[in-house]
């Protein structure tokens, strides 16, 4: 039993450290087409930092890229 726990920790360390790591820009892409479908008019995504993420208070942090040292915020803009 103890081998069976063994193998299924093993295996499953080995899948997460052969995942590659999300590309900002193709993250950014992809939250970006999932707003056009909800048909929302105007709006701005940024790829920032980490520490940059934790000092804006009016945008909200939608995606997590390069193996979290990267947000994507998003700020509606009012017309």
């Amino acid at each position: 039993m103890k081998r069976f726990a063994l193998a299924i920790i093993c295996g499953a360390l080995a899948t997460s450290a052969l995942a590659a790591p999300k590309d900002c820009e193709e993250l950014r892409k992809e939250i970006e087409v999932g707003l056009q479908a909800k048909a929302i008019p105007s709006y701005t995504l940024e790829i920032i930092t980490a520490e940059e993420a934790k000092k804006h208070d009016t945008a909200m942090i939608v995606g997590s890229c390069e193996n979290g040292t990267k947000r994507i915020i998003y700020q509606r803009n009012d017309d």
